[in-house]
C-alpha cells in the first residue's frame, strides 16, 4: 500500500473532536475581531473631522492664490470645511469628539449588564448574528452622514448609541462558545492567543479606515460595517455552541481520543493538567451513576478560599457537560457573590480605562506631537495593538506557568504606570522612540485587560461554587467586561475634557488609573501568595 501524502498524514493526525476545537477557535476568534474592527473607524477619522487650519485674517493674498490653484481640480462635499467637517470644525471639537465616544461606550457599558442575562436564554448563534448584523447597519450609518451631507451632531450620537447597545451581543457570546469548547488546562495561553483577536481587530479597522479617511472617510465607516454583517452571515451558518451539539467532548484530552460524558467511564492514576503542572491522582473506578457527580478533570486552581487552599485541589468543578441542561440560569447576584467577580470587575474598570482611551485617542494624540496627516498617524497607531497581541499572549503564559492570575495581572500594572510617564517623554524625542514606547505600553496596558476578560472570566464563570452550572458563564462574563466598560466610557470622555489642558495632564490620570486598577487586585494578591505554600506541599505529596 502507498504512503500517504505529508499533507494528508498531517491531517489524520488530528481527531475529529481537534479539528472541530480549531475551528471554533479560528471562527469565534474572527468573530469578534469583526467587532473590534467596525470600533476602530472613530478614533481614525477624528483627525479628518476636525483639521488644524488657520484663521482667516492670517491668509494672505497670494497664499490664497495660489492654494486655490492647488484644490481647485479636488471636488469637496459642500458642507466640507477647510478646519474639518461641521459640527467638529469649532474649537470645542473635543469634547465633542469626546461625547461620540462616550455616547457609544456609555450605551455599550449599559447594555453589557443584560446582554449577559439574555444570552444565556437565546440560542448563541441566533443572539450573535442579530447583533452583528445590526452592528453593520449602524456603523456603516455613521459613514452615511459623509455621502447624504448630514451634520447634525444628534446624528452622529444616536448612530453611536445604537453601535454600542448592540455590539453587546458579541463579548458574552464568544466567550461562552469559547468556555465551552475548551477546559481549564492551560486556559491563560489558549485565551491569550485567542484574545489576541482584540488587537488584529483593532489593526484591520485602523488600516482600513485610514485607507479611505483622506479621500472619502464616509467608507472608512461603510467597509467596515460590511465586513461585520458579512461575518454575521458566517456565524449564522456555522458556529457551533457547544461540543455536545456534534457529540463532541468539551475537554481537550492529551490522548489519541477524548471519552463521551455520557457513558461509563474510568478515570484511574490519571495525570491531571493544570497549568505546566502535572500531579498523580489516583481515582477508583466509576460507574454511570457515580459518573453523574460533576467531576472535573483538572484542578481548580484560581481564587480559593483561604481555609480550603489544599483542600479546594480535589474539589469539584463546574466544567462538566450536564451543567448545560437541567439547570436555571444564575441570577444577577447570584453571579456577584461568586469568590473574586467584584474585585475583578472593579479592576478591569480602570484598565479598560487606560486601554479605550488609547484605543480612541491614540491616533489624535499622534497627529498633534508628530505632526503627521491622519492617514499615517492610524497607521503607526496600530504598534500599540500589535504590543497588545504579545502582551496578552504573555500575560496568559505566566499565569498559566504561576498559577495565579491576579499577581500576573498585579505585576503588569505595576510596570504599566511608568511606562505611560515614559511614553509621555519620550514620544516627542521623535518618531523612533514613539515605536518603541507604542509597542511597550501596548503590551503592558492590554496584557491585564486581555487575561481579564478571558480566562479571569473563563474561570470565574466555571467556578466550584457554581456546582455544574455552565450557563452561568455568560452572566460573570457580562458582569466583568460591563463594569469594565464603564471605566471605557469615562476614559475617552476624560480624555476629551483634559486633553485642552494638555497632554501630560492626560497621561496623568491613565497613571492614576493603573494604580486604582492595581489597589483592588491586592486582597487577591495577597490571598493567592498566602495559598502558594500550601500548594507546594501538596504537590510534593
Amino acid at each position: 500500500m502507498a504512503q500517504l501524502p505529508p499533507g494528508i498524514r498531517f491531517i489524520t493526525s488530528f481527531s475529529r473532536d481537534q479539528w472541530y476545537r480549531a475551528f471554533i477557535f479560528t471562527l469565534t476568534f474572527f468573530l469578534y475581531a469583526s467587532f473590534h474592527l467596525s470600533r476602530k473607524p472613530i478614533s481614525i477619522v477624528k483627525g479628518e473631522l476636525h483639521k488644524h487650519c488657520a484663521a482667516s485674517h492670517e491668509v494672505e493674498l497670494s497664499s490664497y492664490r495660489e492654494y486655490a490653484a492647488q484644490i481647485q481640480p479636488v471636488k469637496k462635499p459642500s458642507n466640507a470645511s477647510q478646519c474639518g467637517w461641521e459640527p467638529f470644525d469649532k474649537n470645542n471639537y473635543k469634547q465633542l469628539l469626546g461625547a461620540l465616544d462616550y455616547s457609544f461606550l456609555c450605551a455599550y457599558a449599559i447594555g453589557m449588564y443584560l446582554s449577559g442575562i439574555i444570552g444565556e436564554r437565546l440560542p448563541i448563534r441566533y443572539y450573535l448574528t442579530v447583533g452583528m448584523l445590526a452592528s453593520g447597519l449602524f456603523t456603516a450609518m455613521f459613514g452615511l452622514g459623509y455621502f447624504y451631507n448630514i451634520h447634525n451632531l444628534w446624528f452622529y450620537i444616536m448612530a453611536q448609541i445604537a453601535n454600542g447597545l448592540v455590539q453587546t451581543t458579541g463579548w458574552p457570546s464568544v466567550v461562552t462558545c469559547i468556555g465551552n469548547w475548551f477546559g481549564k488546562g492551560r486556559r491563560g495561553l489558549i485565551m491569550g492567543i485567542w484574545n489576541s483577536h482584540t488587537s488584529v481587530g483593532n489593526i484591520l479597522g485602523s488600516l482600513i479606515a485610514a485607507y479611505w479617511v483622506s479621500t472619502c472617510w464616509g467608507l472608512s465607516f461603510v467597509m467596515p460595517g460590511v465586513i461585520i454583517a458579512v461575518m454575521g452571515i458566517f456565524c449564522f451558518l456555522f458556529l457551533i455552541e457547544h461540543p455536545k451539539d456534534i457529540s463532541c467532548s468539551s475537554t481537550p484530552s492529551s490522548h489519541g481520543h477524548e471519552p463521551s460524558i455520557s457513558t461509563e467511564f474510568v478515570v484511574s492514576s490519571k495525570a491531571f493538567l493544570n497549568g505546566a503542572s502535572r500531579f498523580r491522582v489516583h481515582m477508583p473506578t466509576l460507574n454511570a451513576k457515580e459518573a453523574s457527580k460533576p467531576q472535573d478533570p483538572e484542578m481548580q486552581h484560581l481564587l480559593i478560599d483561604t481555609e480550603n487552599c489544599t483542600a479546594s485541589l480535589n474539589s469539584s468543578s463546574a466544567v462538566t457537560g450536564e451543567g448545560r441542561h437541567g439547570t436555571s440560569a444564575i441570577s444577577f447576584l447570584g453571579a456577584l457573590r461568586i469568590p473574586g467577580v467584584i474585585e475583578f470587575s472593579l479592576c478591569l474598570l480602570f484598565a479598560k480605562l487606560v486601554s479605550y482611551t488609547f484605543l480612541f485617542w491614540l491616533p489624535l494624540y499622534i497627529t498633534n506631537v508628530e505632526h503627521l496627516d491622519a492617514k499615517r498617524a492610524g497607521d503607526l497607531s496600530t504598534l500599540f495593538d500589535v504590543g497588545g497581541i504579545f502582551g496578552g499572549i504573555l500575560a496568559g503564559l505566566i499565569s498559566d506557568r504561576l498559577e495565579k492570575r491576579a499577581s500576573t495581572c498585579g505585576m503588569m500594572l505595576l510596570l504599566a504606570a511608568p511606562t505611560l510617564y515614559m511614553f509621555s517623554a519620550v514620544s516627542k524625542m521623535g518618531l523612533e522612540a514613539t515605536v518603541v514606547m507604542l509597542l511597550i505600553s501596548g503590551a503592558l496596558v492590554n496584557g491585564p485587560y486581555a487575561l481579564i476578560t478571558t480566562a479571569v472570566s473563563a474561570d470565574l464563570g466555571t467556578h466550584k461554587s457554581l456546582k455544574g452550572n455552565a450557563r452561568a458563564l455568560s452572566t460573570v462574563t457580562a458582569i466583568i467586561d460591563g463594569t469594565g466598560s464603564v471605566g471605557a466610557a469615562l476614559g475617552p470622555l476624560l480624555a476629551g475634557l483634559i486633553s485642552p489642558s494638555g497632554w501630560n495632564n492626560v497621561f496623568y490620570m491613565l497613571m492614576v488609573a493603573d494604580a486604582c486598577a492595581l489597589l483592588f487586585l491586592l486582597r487577591l494578591i495577597q490571598k493567592e501568595l498566602r495559598c502558594n505554600a500550601d500548594h507546594t506541599l501538596f504537590k510534593e505529596h
